[in-house]
């Protein structure tokens, strides 16, 4: 017998059809309440953030813009007390403020990474006043874009001081406190122009290069101690050293277009400039307990630049 010959269903059959009712209408009563996972992403809470660095002590350098100013943010947000450096006061006092606000704990000092008892000034008051040291993230860089004879001996001096001199200052002051800490990580901004330079770039690749000396002699000397010591060398990344770089009368419209052409001519994989975040996220990691046997050499984090050369 056919289910549609038109004779009146069996009390079985009737309890069957009555039953896949019920189970159908539940179903659908379930879905109209259950928000799809699309919607259940959105309406979730966001992730608490780590903490990575919980109750630890963190100096950085250069730190009132780009990378740095995206770490100190980043580093407060895991935990960490945050002591921060950089010459542009009015900048410096916004990231502090800025990290405040958001329930993290930091502090502005200025100081020159090129000027010996400056560092040294800076390094101590930040151990002093959070009580010891853990981790340094020495960032401060600068760029000077000339063919190298037209750059003055001066601006020469003043972009290996900075990236290179200042590295060695830095290191020099917090190594004592790391010491006295049981050991600690420092980590150096470095750069993809280590390994391949551009025109106009001759200060600033050897600087860069310097500081990959310096990350390796101090990860020998140092590693003893329970110190760790790495670079974290950036592909080009949209930041104050890409816009130093702007030709004058150019647009805030037309230098945008000209940073996205860059990014994807010379970006051969991921073809954009990187987001200071990104390198931050970085530096954190290479600065967290998950790296713990990482050191003496460069992470390049560069968006699949060098690959393409």
């Amino acid at each position: 017998m056919s289910d549609d010959d038109g004779r009146t269903p069996t009390l079985g059959r009737r309890l069957l059809l009555t039953g896949a009712a019920a189970g159908l209408t539940a179903e659908l009563a379930s879905t109209a309440l259950s928000p799809t996972p699309a919607a259940a992403a959105q309406a979730a809470p966001p992730p608490a953030p780590m903490r990575r660095f919980a109750n630890k002590v963190v100096v950085i350098t250069g730190a009132t813009s780009g990378i740095g100013r995206a770490a100190a943010i980043a580093f407060a947000r895991e935990g960490a007390k945050v002591g921060f450096c950089g010459r542009r006061e009015n900048l410096g006092r916004q990231v502090e403020r800025e990290i405040r606000a958001a329930g993290g704990t930091a502090t502005y000092i200025k100081a020159d990474v090129r000027v010996p008892a400056q560092v040294e000034s800076f390094v101590n008051r930040v151990a002093q006043l959070y009580g010891g040291l853990h981790v340094a993230f020495n960032n401060a860089g600068i760029q000077i874009a000339k063919p190298m004879h037209e750059l003055t001996v001066n601006e020469w001096d003043d972009v290996t001081h900075t990236n290179t001199r200042g590295v060695f200052l830095a290191i020099k002051y917090e190594v004592p406190h790391l010491k006295r800490s049981g050991g600690g990580v420092i980590v150096v901004t470095g750069s993809a122009n280590e390994f391949a330079s551009r025109p106009g770039l001759g200060a600033y690749s050897a600087s860069k290069g310097g500081v990959t000396g310096i990350v390796r002699t101090a990860a020998l000397d140092y590693g003893p101690d329970g110190i760790r010591v790495a670079a974290l060398s950036p592909g080009t990344t949209d930041t104050g050293l890409a816009d130093a770089r702007r030709p004058p009368n150019v647009t805030d419209a037309q230098w945008a277009q000209a940073k996205a052409a860059f990014g994807a001519a010379n970006v051969d994989a991921l073809r954009r400039l990187a987001r200071p975040e990104e390198m931050a996220a970085a530096a954190l990691a290479l600065a967290s307990p998950d790296m713990s046997f990482l050191t003496g050499t460069s992470v390049v984090v560069d968006g699949g630049m060098l690959a393409g050369l």
